[in-house]
């Protein structure tokens, strides 16, 4: 089928503000309408996601569908402001962008909304409004409860990539629109732009526990609101993982749900592999959905998931052994919760273990082995052997497994605790125990226990209390082999994932009260396997890697003074892509970050950050670059948080932006 492609077209808001969009449209649709199918992000369409976007809508125009791609106000070549995420004005555009859409003639005004992190936000989002021409969404790496599951907090705990993120989002939104889209204005908007940019990791920093902030946009406050089909997207080498049962057990709709061994990554190019046939099964929702044809997506299970086999803990992987399988209901009545003590002796299972009160204190820079908080498909960005970690926490094992034990779903960690400050963190760790000794990081999750009764509800812990909790480890889908062992760790810090407490936490645990569930899959559901096409792609745009760029990893310790330092930096590419340039628009586009981050080991108030970052693109007689710097401290009451960025033309400063906050500590 012959695909035209829009380079750019208007659509303008009912306040006069015009959206940038790019159309992709199957030949005769003017003649014969069709129904369309809407991406809606920030990241700007003519030269950020453009080698992602021409493949994957290039598809959906060739299978009979109307693909657009639309910036939202304020980002890429759209007029207007963006002022923080999520707003509500985001979503006012999103229902006049679709009101739009139906009304154009080579629409039948049935439209699908898709998108991944940002756009399966927002779609999940919008889909809530209930705007009358959307018939059905698919969201990827997305969360229903946009304070626990997001980049900015874990467990209640600081996310150090809430300033990773709110640093690379200074960059994106610094840059400048095309002036062969926009014209002479080019450069005033893109001043007005500048002088308009939020410091966006303070405005996250702000509010640290799940108040009203959060909860616009936490799509968990009313399930009932969305009341078109769903199909939810994850990924265990992702962090948008957990939403996707939750969505499919909380949902009053048709739903399915894939999780596969991916990273922050669309499926059909899923890395670490196998990549799956994810448009086709798109195609196959859009048209159950938006063309009324029976395609079969509602005899799927609920719930397809990959199950991998043992994982090498190394940090750089591109494929993960496994196979799929599917669950006809989520939760699945298959999967039962099996409990394993946790002994005086540090064992995991064993009947009838003794109890005692075991302490544990944890070095602050406990983590190091921890990986990414989010895969991205670059290399080293996966835990490495927990050993390197295992030292500075309490490790309770299972005796040699006798035969293979599969789960899927969510562990469960109870633990009867108490602590020794009024502000305390902790994290777990599920590990395989390989039988050479290494060590495979499987699951894991951290937790502010000042939120013990709720992350909205944060209050000071009391010392010598005896608290209880069932924490809820990340999703996982994990074999563990026969001759293998079940390790879970317990420690008192994640460095350098969160944020550490004010003062170093000594946690007293009793054993006799506190134990693992696992939900455990019978040997006798692999009958249930499942399977998907191989990817296939529409055409790509043509691009030009003008240096390979790289992707280092490090971290090393001062033993005179106690300091880890922990840096990654990536050169020409942020995630491994190198230099490139986008060869129809003769554009090219540069992105390096380094990250620093230090701490001593009996001093958690030492914890620094520091962020530099360099973005240039453009082409010759336009080039943009634009550099920042931005970093934070704290003392025991009080984030500092600042940040200096530059943005130049053709070499010359178009304008410097700084910022310096402080901001109170809550419960944190």
């Amino acid at each position: 089928m012959t695909v035209n492609v829009t380079e750019h077209l208007w659509i303008t808001m009912k306040d006069g503000t015009r959206l940038g969009a790019r159309l992709w449209l199957p030949e005769g649709a003017d003649k014969t309408p069709l129904p369309a199918v809407l991406e809606y992000i920030p990241y700007r369409k003519r030269d950020g996601t453009r080698g992602r976007d021409e493949p994957m809508h290039g598809y959906f125009a060739e299978n009979g569908y109307a693909a657009i791609r639309v910036d939202m106000r304020g980002t890429g070549e759209s007029d207007g402001h963006m002022a923080d995420e999520y707003i509500q004005q985001e979503q006012d555009d999103a229902l006049e962008v679709i009101a739009w859409i139906a009304e154009q003639t080579w629409c039948d005004g049935n439209i699908g909304m898709m998108g991944k992190s940002w756009g399966g936000f927002n779609g999940l989002q919008v889909a809530a409004c209930r705007p009358p021409a959307l018939k059905a969404i698919i969201t990827a790496y997305s969360t229903d409860n946009r304070f626990t599951d997001d980049i900015h907090y874990m467990g209640g705990l600081l996310l150090n990539d809430n300033l990773w993120w709110g640093t690379i989002m200074l960059a994106y939104q610094s840059r400048p629109l095309d002036p062969e889209i926009v014209g002479a204005g080019w450069r005033d908007a893109w001043i007005e732009r500048l002088e308009r940019l939020p410091f966006f990791p303070a405005l996250w920093l702000e509010h640290q526990h799940y108040d009203e902030y959060w909860k616009h946009g936490s799509i968990c406050e009313d399930w009932s609101a969305i009341q078109c089909p769903v199909l939810a997207i994850g990924a265990w080498s992702d962090s948008y993982t957990n939403a996707v049962p939750r969505l499919l057990e909380g949902l009053q709709v048709p739903s399915r749900g894939i999780i596969g061994p991916w990273g922050h990554i669309y499926p059909q190019d899923g890395v670490p592999g196998p990549a799956i046939g994810f448009l086709q099964e798109a195609v196959r929702w859009w048209d159950q959905w938006l063309k009324g044809k029976d395609t079969g997506v509602m005899d799927e299970p609920k719930l397809r998931a990959y199950l991998c086999d043992t994982i090498e803990p190394t940090g750089t992987r591109t494929f993960t052994d496994g196979r799929w399988v599917g669950e006809a209901e989520w939760p699945s009545k298959s999967i039962a919760s099996k409990t394993f003590a946790l002994g005086a002796d540090y064992s995991l299972g064993k009947p009838e273990a003794a109890s005692a009160l075991l302490a544990i204190s944890s070095p602050n820079s406990h983590g190091k082995a921890g990986g990414e908080w989010m895969g991205t498909g670059c290399v080293g960005e996966h835990p490495t052997d927990q050993r390197l970690d295992d030292g500075g926490s309490l490790n309770f094992d299972t005796a040699v497994l006798a035969e293979d034990l599969d789960i899927l779903g969510a562990p469960v960690a109870r633990l009867r605790f108490s602590v020794d400050q009024p502000v305390a963190q902790v994290s777990l760790r599920l590990s395989d125990i390989l039988p050479d000794g290494r060590v495979t990081r499987v699951s894991y999750q951290v937790f502010n226990l000042n939120h013990i009764h709720g992350h909205d509800r944060p209050e000071m812990l009391v010392p010598g209390t005896t608290y209880e909790i069932a924490i809820k480890l990340n999703d996982c889908g994990y074999s563990f082999k026969k001759g293998h062992r079940i390790r879970l760790s317990v420690a008192t810090g994640y460095w350098p994932m969160v944020w550490p407490s004010p003062k170093r936490v000594t946690l007293m645990l009793d054993t006799g009260a506190s134990a693992l569930d696992l939900p455990v899959r019978p040997q006798s559901c692999n009958k249930d396997e499942v399977a998907f096409d191989k990817p296939a792609h529409g055409p790509a745009t043509p691009i030009t890697q003008l240096d390979p760029g790289s992707v280092r990893r490090w971290s090393e310790q001062d033993h005179v003074t106690g300091e880890t330092l922990y840096v990654t930096e990536g050169i020409g590419g942020l995630f491994g892509e190198g230099v490139l340039r986008f060869d129809d628009i003769g554009t090219e586009l540069s992105h390096s970050l380094k990250r620093e981050l230090r701490v001593r080991d009996d001093d958690p108030l030492s914890a620094s950050y520091v962020l530099t970052q360099q973005y240039r693109m453009g082409r010759e007689g336009w080039m943009v670059d634009i550099n920042s710097t931005t970093s934070m401290r704290s003392d025991a009451e009080n984030f500092h948080i600042s940040g200096v960025l530059t943005a130049k033309a053709n070499g010359a400063v178009v304008k410097t932006r700084e910022w310096k906050q402080t901001i109170p500590r809550d419960h944190l």
